[in-house]
């Protein structure tokens, strides 16, 4: 037995600032329809043209007023009617306009009131109103610039749009945006022991195979991020077809990703076929799930550079794990999001965790209807029932444990799958 000492576990925090100092975010930029920009990053900030609301316009169906006329009893005529779209003409002392909502609010008018708090007290060719209330100067005025003004950096770059970004973007008249480019992810599985759903029946499964879900989910999680994704499939077992994959993978892509083969077993390939082309780092993290992790590069042999790789662990809960602590963090910085951290959560332990662990552990959990966090019993890294009952992480430091009521730290999947 080797009495060589162990190399020291890697906090995560530390993995991860070691991991971001590797990437420099993407320079590069495509015009896309803002259509079609969901999900995209801006290169470049968008400065508003114009005021949003471009004029004063009415937030009610109602009736467009001079403050200074709705004296107690008085009763004031309808001399015009403005719907969403037209112009109206100016207001002169004792009249009111007839106003629906987003119409532009006529010159002279101070307020408006809605139509509920009026009276009608004489109709025919000049209909007679009484007011009910009496507004403050403004009332129910949208004004000119109130959302967005002209001139102000509307959305930032390195902003992931979504809906409202796409009806901001709009808002302003833009029907195209200039996004980063989609970074260009290469994914591939390691192992003999894989095999496809769809290639062999369960029943006619041989001895020792299994299913490759990993593939499933890694693609599902990267294409989540925006990623283009150049499936390679199962690589077999073989250091020639390790090397293959890595060259073809390089020259096209920003980002190789494997799962499996990156320890030090006499199967696992990838370690010395990157090596070969590039160069590797195997990282021992303390966290658990997922100790083993690899980073490194492969150069590209028909154009310069080099691509980013990437190798998790292949336990199914491990390899989700590390995806959203490290690689997801890796592929946003890529494309020069600014915000790599999601909310976090502190909520009350409705369980207890007797047995304290050496690593950081992110333990498989829910949120119930109390309000606080329920623990899946199960929280093996082979589980993956674990992820699909559990809503979020607890993010349990080292040497801790955990009593009834304790309050802890909660990330929810849905910060890092939006």
């Amino acid at each position: 037995m080797s009495s060589a000492p162990r190399t020291p576990l890697m906090p995560l925090d530390e993995a991860l600032s070691t991991l971001l100092q590797q990437i420099t975010p993407s320079n590069g930029s495509e015009l896309v329809a803002t259509f079609d920009a969901d999900g995209r990053v801006l290169a470049e900030d968008v400065v508003s043209s114009l005021q949003v609301p471009a004029f004063d316009n009415s937030s009610m169906d109602g009736y467009a007023v001079r403050c200074a006329d709705l004296l107690p009893g008085a009763e004031l005529s309808v001399t015009q009617r403005i719907p969403a779209g037209h112009q109206g003409q100016p207001l002169q002392a004792g009249q009111v306009a007839r106003i629906f909502t987003g119409a532009p609010v006529p010159q002279g008018a101070d307020a408006i009131v809605m139509q509920e708090q009026a009276e009608l007290v004489a109709d025919g060719d000049i209909p007679r109103v009484r007011f009910t209330h009496r507004p403050q100067v403004g009332e129910w005025i949208r004004q000119s610039g109130e959302d967005i003004r002209q001139g102000q950096t509307a959305l930032r770059r390195g902003q992931k749009l979504g809906p409202a970004e796409l009806g901001l973007a709009a808002s302003l008249g833009l029907a195209q945006l200039r996004v980063v480019p989609r970074p260009r992810v290469a994914l591939f599985s390691t192992g003999d022991e894989l095999v496809m759903p769809g290639d062999v029946a369960p029943q006619d499964m041989p001895a020792g195979a299994i299913y490759n879900s990993n593939r499933f989910f890694l693609r599902a999680l990267l294409h989540r991020l925006g990623c283009e994704v150049s499936d390679l499939g199962i690589v077999p077992d073989r250091r020639d077809a390790t090397l293959a994959a890595l060259k073809t993978a390089a020259d096209h892509h920003d980002l190789i990703l494997t799962s499996g083969g990156v320890s030090v077993g006499e199967e696992d390939h990838v370690k010395p076929a990157v090596q070969a082309l590039g160069a590797l780092a195997l990282w021992q993290i303390a966290m658990k799930p997922g100790k083993p992790f690899a980073y490194g590069h492969v150069r590209r042999e028909t154009q310069n550079g080099t691509a980013h790789f990437v190798g998790l662990p292949g336990n199914p809960v491990s390899s989700y794990m590390t995806f959203l602590l490290l690689v997801r963090p890796l592929i946003l910085k890529l494309q020069g999001v600014e915000n790599l951290v999601p909310e976090c959560l502190q909520l009350p332990a409705h369980f207890e965790l007797p047995k304290a662990d050496k690593r950081r552990e992110f333990l498989r959990a829910r949120r119930n209807d109390q309000g606080g966090l329920d623990l899946f019993p199960n929280q093996s890294s082979g589980v993956l029932t674990s992820v699909v009952w559990g809503d979020g992480v607890i993010d349990n430091p080292s040497g801790k444990t955990i009593a009834r009521g304790d309050v802890v730290n909660f990330w929810p999947f849905a910060g890092w799958l939006s």
